[in-house]
C-alpha cells in the first residue's frame, strides 16, 4: 500500500495542485495531510483519495470552514490529532506545534509511524521502533516536498514537487 503524506499547504492552490499531480503519478492509495491546510479551497484538491486531515496552528482561524469542506467532500477530519491503522501499522499524525504532545507521541512506543508537519523541513528518523516522518512543506520551503510511505515496510521516499 502506498501512503502519501503532505503538510503545510497554507492555502496555496498552485503548489498543492502540483503535489496532487505527483501523488496521482505515483499511484498513492490514501493521503494524510499533517496540518496548516490554510484554506477550505485546498480540501477538494484531494478528492481522488481518502484523505485524513489534522489541524495546524494556522488553521484555527478558519477551522469551521475547513471542517465543513472536509465533511462536504466526504473526507476525514481529525482535529489536532489523528490516528489510523493501515496494512497492520498503527499511524499517528499531528502538526507538531504542540511540542509536549509531539514528544509524548513519538516516545510512547505506541505507534509504528508518526507523521508531522510545522517545521517545513523534510525529515525521517527512528525513535525506538517508531518511524517519525515530516514530509516537508508545500509552501515556504525549498524545495517543496511530500513523502510516500510503502506500507507495511515503512520505506520512505521523499519527493520534490
Amino acid at each position: 500500500m502506498l501512503l502519501g503524506v503532505v503538510s503545510d499547504t497554507h492555502g496555496q492552490r498552485t503548489y498543492t495542485q502540483n503535489a496532487v499531480r505527483m501523488l496521482e503519478e505515483l499511484g498513492v492509495e490514501i493521503v494524510i495531510h499533517c496540518g496548516d491546510i490554510g484554506s477550505a479551497e485546498i480540501v477538494p484538491l484531494f478528492a481522488n483519495w481518502p484523505t485524513h486531515f489534522v489541524l495546524g496552528n494556522v488553521d484555527y482561524e478558519v477551522v469551521d470552514e475547513i471542517e465543513a469542506a472536509i465533511q462536504s467532500a466526504g473526507q476525514f477530519f481529525h482535529g489536532p490529532f489523528g490516528s489510523l491503522e493501515l496494512a497492520g501499522r498503527k499511524i499517528a499524525f499531528l502538526h507538531s506545534d504542540d511540542a509536549k504532545c509531539f514528544r509524548s507521541t513519538i516516545t510512547s512506543g505506541e505507534w509504528d509511524l508518526v507523521c508531522y508537519g510545522h517545521t517545513h523541513i523534510a525529515k525521517d528518523e527512528w525513535v525506538g521502533d517508531t518511524l517519525v516522518l515530516n514530509p516537508g512543506a508545500l509552501y515556504r520551503a525549498y524545495p517543496h516536498t511530500l513523502a510516500i510511505v510503502e506500507l507495511p515496510t515503512r520505506k520512505v521516499t521523499s519527493v520534490k514537487v
